[in-house]
């Protein structure tokens, strides 16, 4: 499933989406495409998170009486955690990532405010990385991309806007089939994919070069702290002009 477009306009500009936008660009256009193999390779190895490097150290020595363990878990880890959200494996890893940010990204920017919408980007790109390091720990594979972040605002787009339609292009053979599928229905099944194909990768950093676990756990924490970040002083309509109310 693609997602084309939904059907609720943002009442505000999404300036928070957008810079995120650009500077995932320009990360990818001006830093890395310019690499070579062996470059890239290194600035990724550096700046994305390594479970090894990350949870490994702290699960083979933290114990009840000792928690050094999680010095370790600074040292290897506090930069890829910020870092990795801005990396990308391609063109088509990037695309993708902005594409999906830019259609539901601005919505929950504008329920959030951009302040708290971009501390809670990162706060759900952060947990992703360390769900997938946490879940794989003897991994050496570099978790990299966007797309744990964009998890827990699609979490937080499915709990503000159920009733929303995403217009969805779904590959039927040769024949385009694009049909209008309710937030709630099209999140959880996204949701439903990432786990399964998770529980699937168990034992691997990643299946296909995909850390289903970061979008697992950037989702699970975009559910339990939307709320938080939701804020108490804005008081938007229970409902949006284009949400959709015959189900």
């Amino acid at each position: 499933m693609i997602p084309i477009k939904d059907t609720i306009r943002s009442r505000s500009f999404p300036l928070i989406t957008w810079l995120l936008v650009i500077v995932n660009v320009l990360v990818f256009v001006l830093i890395e495409l310019p690499l070579n193999q062996s470059q890239l390779n290194q600035l990724i190895g550096t700046y994305g998170v390594t479970p090894d490097l990350c949870a490994a150290p702290i699960l083979k020595g933290l114990s009840l009486a000792s928690i050094p363990g999680l010095g370790v878990l600074f040292q290897g880890c506090a930069i890829p955690l910020i870092t990795s959200m801005f990396l990308h494996g391609g063109w088509v890893h990037i695309i993708g990532n902005m594409w999906v940010l830019i259609i539901f990204g601005d919505n929950v920017e504008d329920r959030m405010g951009s302040i708290r919408y971009l501390l809670f980007y990162l706060v759900c790109g952060v947990v992703s990385g360390l769900t997938q390091a946490f879940v794989a720990p003897t991994s050496q594979v570099p978790a990299i991309g966007a797309s744990g972040a964009i998890a827990g605002l699609l979490a937080a787009y499915m709990i503000f806007f159920p009733r929303a339609r995403v217009v969805t292009f779904i590959p039927l053979f040769i024949l385009p089939w694009f049909v209008n599928i309710p937030a709630l229905v099209f999140i959880v099944i996204w949701f439903l994919l990432q786990f399964f194909s998770g529980v699937a990768a168990l034992g691997g950093a990643a299946s296909g070069g995909v850390a289903y676990w970061a979008h697992v756990g950037g989702f699970i924490c975009g559910l339990l702290l939307v709320w938080l970040f939701a804020g108490r002083s804005r008081n938007p309509p229970k409902s949006y002009p284009d949400e959709y109310y015959p189900w």
